[in-house]
């Protein structure tokens, strides 16, 4: 296996470039040879982050050189790059926080979960030949994610092991469909998804309990409805694939749905998405009302994603 090195000197008196260096060589994962020498793994990204310090260095009169080199037969470079202490202490402060966790506190623990869920996220990025504590790690999260949700709203539905049947949108026209009432990030999304893009016509019944579901309607995100939790989908996911949904721009918005439902990769527009749709589910108290507004909430990120990913803005 190849490998790149980085060999550097850098100007005394800059204290400034060797922090913001050790700092670029830190978030890169390189491992330290001895004073002066880094090494990553010979892979594109690598090289594209060790070009960019070594350029940074030249800059402010100091040297550096990359070289490619084969790793010597009595030396093993892969252990320098062990990342099983890092995950474990990520595992137990996992642990720690899913021991403490209440009903009373679960908003707290959500916020933490999310530092996790970061930081998992940077140790990912820099475990090159990942292994059984990744896999640990990704475990412990889901888990407490899982807790989370269900301590901040004891009502969510449970996930089942179903297979998702392939559905026709030509069928599922002018119905009425139901969900429980003061609905939050899925049932809001997947009830604009159900207008914008399965049933146009779609008229929506906000339930006190599950068990008043009139037998004429669709069922969504509550145990025993047509469309819930599937696996590790949301209910916004589930309709996506239940009608072959595969619009790059809705994936996306499935995955900022996901996130902010049950944890997961946080996407960068999540926190203010949540703080708008939490903003008007404490201002607004008619649910219809409260869909309208979050349907602008939802067409605007659609046809934002969508602009971004193909150029085209047209809703």
């Amino acid at each position: 296996m190849d490998w790149i090195l980085l060999i550097i000197s850098l100007p005394t008196e800059n204290t400034s470039l060797r922090m913001r260096v050790w700092r670029g060589l830190k978030a890169a994962g390189a491992a330290v040879l001895r004073d002066g020498v880094y090494l990553l793994p010979r892979r594109s990204p690598c090289r594209e982050i060790l070009a960019g310090i070594a350029q940074d260095i030249v800059k402010v009169g100091g040297s550096a050189r990359i070289l490619t080199v084969e790793e010597p037969v009595d030396v093993n470079f892969r252990s320098l790059f062990e990342r099983g202490a890092d995950f474990a202490v990520l595992v137990e402060e996992v642990a720690l926080l899913r021991q403490s966790l209440s009903a009373n506190h679960a908003g707290d623990a959500q916020k933490q979960c999310r530092k996790l869920r970061k930081q998992f996220a940077q140790l990912q990025a820099i475990d090159f030949f990942p292994g059984q504590a990744q896999a640990q790690a990704e475990r412990a999260l889901s888990l407490l994610e899982r807790d989370i949700a269900r301590a901040l709203s004891a009502d969510e539905p449970q996930a089942m092991d179903v297979d998702i049947l392939q559905l026709e949108i030509a069928d599922y026209q002018g119905r009425r469909w139901a969900t429980r009432r003061r609905p939050k990030v899925d049932r809001l999304a997947s009830a604009w998804l159900i207008r914008r893009f399965i049933d146009s016509g779609a008229v929506f019944l906000w339930l006190e309990s599950p068990a008043d579901c009139p037998a004429d309607a669709i069922g969504f995100d509550f145990d025993g409805a047509a469309f819930s939790h599937v696996g590790a989908l949301v209910s916004f996911e589930v309709l996506l694939a239940s009608f072959a949904i595969e619009q790059p721009a809705l994936q996306r918005i499935g995955g900022l749905v996901h996130f902010l439902d049950v944890g997961g990769i946080q996407p960068a527009e999540a926190i203010g998405v949540e703080s708008v749709l939490n903003g008007l589910l404490g201002s607004v108290g008619d649910d219809d009302a409260l869909l309208n507004l979050a349907s602008a909430v939802f067409d605007g990120l659609y046809t934002a994603f969508k602009t971004q990913i193909t150029g085209d803005n047209r809703v």
